[in-house]
């Protein structure tokens, strides 16, 4: 039987950064991986889904140009194509950034196949017996599908992400269950590639976790390309003559959606069948998700990372927790995973980006003050033609210091980054204010909010200090 100081159970994003740690540290480790290497980011999640998504904002930009006496045709547009090209960019950073950096690695070995704990210090690979002294599991996660009455029969014209990244051509029609990241962004992919779209959401509005008056307005631009339910709550599936029925009950009326797909966005389930955790002395929560604490420990020399324990599921994240659950199993440090400075984007167009705390949360600990502008008031927008969207600061009324910031905008997702530096290093109003901004630019609409605490952003000329 092989023996190895350190494994590794999955080959995504929290893999990756363990095995590059393991190696750092000249351990003897194995990586045990099943399906494609690199996880859901680069194969079936950001990767693919930004490509769509940015190419298919460049066809609607193409379509109605904001600027007086320059129009624009579009002489192609091939779905199919559009979706090679996806392909192959995939396949590109699945090899430089994953296979290849393996390949690197040399006190890593890697071997393809499902892995099963039978005690503390022994999996089972394809068939073989391996020991080990640590390890770390990082299988992941997959799409939840709702058990709605009636699911068996339609099964064929059932969609999650995977099999949507996969289609060939748009369907002519498609039913979004979900009213959150995946969903909105796939709902717009699906309305820009050509298809009817109708969302399905439960909740009062989408994104009822995001800033009120942010998701509101993404509704309303949504709203657009794509017919909005909330308050919406599926019940039942039957077999239509073109697709599938979807019977679901809308502010208390009971109404029925038909469409060639159903898409399903409603959350994910942790990959943890077969993996024997009983024989670690592993727990799981009430929905399968392994219990970790502060320092990514599951068990005695178990640690977890990445989509497997949980929210948030983000890439930066996982691979966070990877490094932090090696760094501590293996040097035994005890670093703490820190969540309070978290990023967050939805990639539709405009993006919903944001960092630090809510008005909300924010309240429940102090008095706080929230300002809110809009990007009308930024000249870099004005002079795009993307206009719309706020920015909403939530700021500490006794220190001034900056607790989050909310963004509805082109290009949030860049932005963002500059807010996730005020509010990491505890900045305050006027430090902000104090630093220069290039203009013109979008970015500059930070240094706005944050003008706005101090007089009216509307009555102040460009680059006003």
């Amino acid at each position: 039987m092989k023996n190895y100081d350190f494994l590794i159970v999955g080959g995504g994003a929290a893999g990756f950064a363990a095995a590059l740690k393991a190696n750092e540290l000249g351990v003897k480790t194995l990586m045990a991986n099943r399906g494609p290497i690199g996880g859901t980011c680069v194969n079936v999640g950001c990767v693919p889904t930004k490509y769509l998504l940015t190419a298919l904002e460049l066809k609607r930009r193409a379509l109605f140009s904001p600027y007086l006496g320059l129009g624009f045709s579009m002489d192609e547009f091939d779905f199919a194509k559009l979706v090679e090209g996806k392909d192959k960019l995939v396949e590109t950073l699945r090899k430089e950034k994953y296979e290849d950096v393996l390949q690197s690695l040399e006190h890593v070995d890697y071997v393809e196949g499902s892995a099963r704990f039978v005690s503390e210090n022994t999996v089972e690979v394809n068939g073989a017996r391996i020991g080990f002294k640590k390890a770390l599991i990082a299988t992941g996660s997959r799409a939840r599908v709702l058990p709605l009455k009636g699911l068996e029969e339609v099964r064929d014209r059932v969609l999650t992400h995977v099999e949507a990244l996969s289609l060939k051509d748009p369907p002519d029609s498609v039913v979004v269950i979900g009213g959150r990241t995946q969903a909105l962004e796939f709902a717009q992919i699906f309305a820009r590639a050509g298809s009817r779209v109708v969302l399905l959401q439960r909740s009062l509005r989408i994104m009822p976790d995001a800033e009120p008056e942010l998701a509101i307005e993404l509704e309303d631009i949504l709203s657009e390309e794509v017919e909005i339910h909330t308050e919406a709550l599926p019940e039942g599936l039957k077999r239509g003559e073109n697709g599938v029925l979807v019977e679901a009950t809308v502010g208390g009326r009971k109404r029925t959606f038909e469409a060639e797909y159903l898409f399903f966005a409603t959350g994910r389930v942790p990959n943890t069948e077969n993996l024997g955790l009983e024989n670690l002395g592993v727990k799981t929560d009430e929905r399968g998700f392994i219990v970790v604490d502060r320092t990514m420990k599951a068990g005695e020399n178990v640690y977890a990372a990445g989509d497997v324990v949980g929210e948030p599921m983000l890439e930066t994240v996982t691979a966070r927790e990877g490094f932090i659950a090696t760094t501590n199993a293996l040097e035994g440090r005890g670093i703490g995973m820190d969540y309070s400075v978290v990023p967050k984007v939805v990639f539709t167009d405009p993006q919903l980006a944001s960092v630090g705390l809510t008005d909300r949360e924010a309240s429940k600990a102090r008095r706080c003050l929230c300002n809110t502008v809009e990007f009308s008031s930024v000249p870099k927008a004005r002079i795009l033609g993307e206009e719309r969207g706020l920015m909403k600061m939530v700021v500490d009324d006794e220190t001034e210091r900056i607790l989050g910031v909310h963004i509805l905008a082109h290009n949030a997702a860049e932005i963002i980054h500059e807010a996730t530096m005020i509010v990491r290093n505890n900045m305050a109003l006027d430090e902000v204010i104090e630093t220069l901004h290039v203009f013109p630019t979008m970015s500059e609409a930070i240094k706005l909010a944050a003008l706005s605490f101090k007089g009216d952003v509307s009555k102040m000329p460009c680059c006003a200090m």
